[in-house]
Protein backbone atom coordinates (compact mmCIF):
# COMPACT_ATOMS: atom_id res chain seq x y z
CA UNK A 1 0.00 0.00 0.00
CA UNK A 2 1.10 3.56 -0.62
CA UNK A 3 2.46 5.61 2.26
CA UNK A 4 -0.59 7.90 2.37
CA UNK A 5 -2.84 4.84 2.84
CA UNK A 6 -0.99 3.46 5.88
CA UNK A 7 -1.76 3.84 9.55
CA UNK A 8 1.44 3.17 11.52
CA UNK A 9 1.75 5.13 14.75
CA UNK A 10 0.47 3.77 18.05
CA UNK A 11 -1.25 7.11 18.82
CA UNK A 12 -3.20 6.88 15.54
CA UNK A 13 -4.27 3.32 16.36
CA UNK A 14 -5.40 4.36 19.87
CA UNK A 15 -7.52 7.22 18.52
CA UNK A 16 -9.34 4.84 16.16
CA UNK A 17 -9.84 2.25 18.94
CA UNK A 18 -11.19 4.84 21.41
CA UNK A 19 -13.31 7.03 19.12
CA UNK A 20 -14.23 4.67 16.29
CA UNK A 21 -16.82 1.95 15.86
CA UNK A 22 -16.22 -1.71 15.14
CA UNK A 23 -17.78 -4.39 12.97
CA UNK A 24 -16.75 -8.04 13.04
CA UNK A 25 -17.24 -11.46 11.56
CA UNK A 26 -15.50 -14.72 12.53
CA UNK A 27 -12.27 -13.89 10.71
CA UNK A 28 -11.83 -10.12 11.09
CA UNK A 29 -12.62 -7.13 13.27
CA UNK A 30 -12.67 -3.74 11.52
CA UNK A 31 -12.48 -0.52 13.52
CA UNK A 32 -13.43 2.60 11.58
CA UNK A 33 -13.25 6.29 12.30
CA UNK A 34 -14.55 8.92 9.90
CA UNK A 35 -12.14 11.85 9.35
CA UNK A 36 -13.73 14.97 7.86
CA UNK A 37 -10.41 16.70 7.14
CA UNK A 38 -8.87 13.71 5.37
CA UNK A 39 -9.24 12.92 1.66
CA UNK A 40 -7.83 9.40 1.55
CA UNK A 41 -8.39 6.18 3.45
CA UNK A 42 -5.70 4.95 5.86
CA UNK A 43 -5.47 1.30 6.88
CA UNK A 44 -3.67 -0.31 9.79
CA UNK A 45 -3.22 -4.05 10.30
CA UNK A 46 -3.02 -5.98 13.54
CA UNK A 47 -2.09 -9.67 13.66
CA UNK A 48 -1.59 -11.11 17.14
CA UNK A 49 1.29 -13.40 18.12
CA UNK A 50 -1.39 -15.91 19.10
CA UNK A 51 -1.96 -16.58 15.39
CA UNK A 52 1.49 -18.05 14.81
CA UNK A 53 5.15 -17.32 14.30
CA UNK A 54 6.51 -14.33 12.37
CA UNK A 55 6.34 -16.16 9.04
CA UNK A 56 2.64 -16.94 9.50
CA UNK A 57 1.79 -13.43 10.70
CA UNK A 58 3.65 -11.79 7.82
CA UNK A 59 1.90 -14.05 5.29
CA UNK A 60 -1.47 -13.03 6.73
CA UNK A 61 -0.54 -9.33 6.50
CA UNK A 62 0.66 -9.72 2.90
CA UNK A 63 -2.60 -11.37 1.85
CA UNK A 64 -4.70 -8.71 3.60
CA UNK A 65 -2.66 -5.92 1.96
CA UNK A 66 -3.15 -7.47 -1.49
CA UNK A 67 -6.91 -7.74 -0.98
CA UNK A 68 -7.11 -4.17 0.32
CA UNK A 69 -5.17 -2.86 -2.70
CA UNK A 70 -7.95 -4.24 -4.84
CA UNK A 71 -10.64 -2.65 -2.64
CA UNK A 72 -9.06 0.82 -2.20
CA UNK A 73 -10.84 2.48 -5.18
CA UNK A 74 -14.19 1.02 -4.06
CA UNK A 75 -14.01 2.30 -0.45
CA UNK A 76 -15.22 5.57 1.06
CA UNK A 77 -12.04 7.63 1.28
CA UNK A 78 -12.26 9.77 4.43
CA UNK A 79 -11.77 6.96 6.97
CA UNK A 80 -9.11 5.45 9.19
CA UNK A 81 -9.47 1.65 9.40
CA UNK A 82 -7.83 -0.96 11.56
CA UNK A 83 -8.18 -4.56 10.44
CA UNK A 84 -7.58 -7.18 13.13
CA UNK A 85 -7.13 -10.78 12.00
CA UNK A 86 -8.61 -13.61 14.07
CA UNK A 87 -7.52 -17.25 14.38
CA UNK A 88 -9.42 -18.76 11.39
CA UNK A 89 -7.43 -16.53 8.99
CA UNK A 90 -4.32 -18.70 9.47
CA UNK A 91 -5.87 -21.48 7.36
CA UNK A 92 -7.44 -19.31 4.65
CA UNK A 93 -6.22 -18.73 1.10
CA UNK A 94 -6.42 -15.46 -0.86
CA UNK A 95 -9.97 -15.97 -2.19
CA UNK A 96 -11.36 -16.85 1.24
CA UNK A 97 -9.71 -13.79 2.81
CA UNK A 98 -11.11 -11.63 0.00
CA UNK A 99 -14.63 -12.99 0.51
CA UNK A 100 -14.46 -12.53 4.28
CA UNK A 101 -13.07 -8.97 4.06
CA UNK A 102 -15.77 -8.12 1.51
CA UNK A 103 -18.39 -9.34 3.98
CA UNK A 104 -17.05 -7.33 6.93
CA UNK A 105 -16.47 -4.17 4.84
CA UNK A 106 -20.05 -4.39 3.54
CA UNK A 107 -21.33 -4.75 7.11
CA UNK A 108 -19.34 -1.64 8.04
CA UNK A 109 -20.91 0.18 5.04
CA UNK A 110 -17.45 1.16 3.77
CA UNK A 111 -17.86 -0.03 0.16
CA UNK A 112 -19.31 2.58 -2.17
CA UNK A 113 -22.25 1.49 -4.24
CA UNK A 114 -21.38 1.59 -7.92
CA UNK A 115 -24.01 3.13 -10.11
CA UNK A 116 -25.06 1.09 -13.14
CA UNK A 117 -24.42 2.68 -16.52
CA UNK A 118 -27.53 3.89 -18.29
CA UNK A 119 -27.99 3.06 -21.95
CA UNK A 120 -29.08 5.61 -24.48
Amino acid sequence: MKKENRLKKNEEFQIVFQQGTSVANRQFVVYQLKKQDQHNIRIGLSVSKKLGNAVTRNRIKRVIREVMKEYLPKLHQNYDLIIIARKPVTNMDYEEVKKSLNHVLNRAKLIRKSRPLRKG
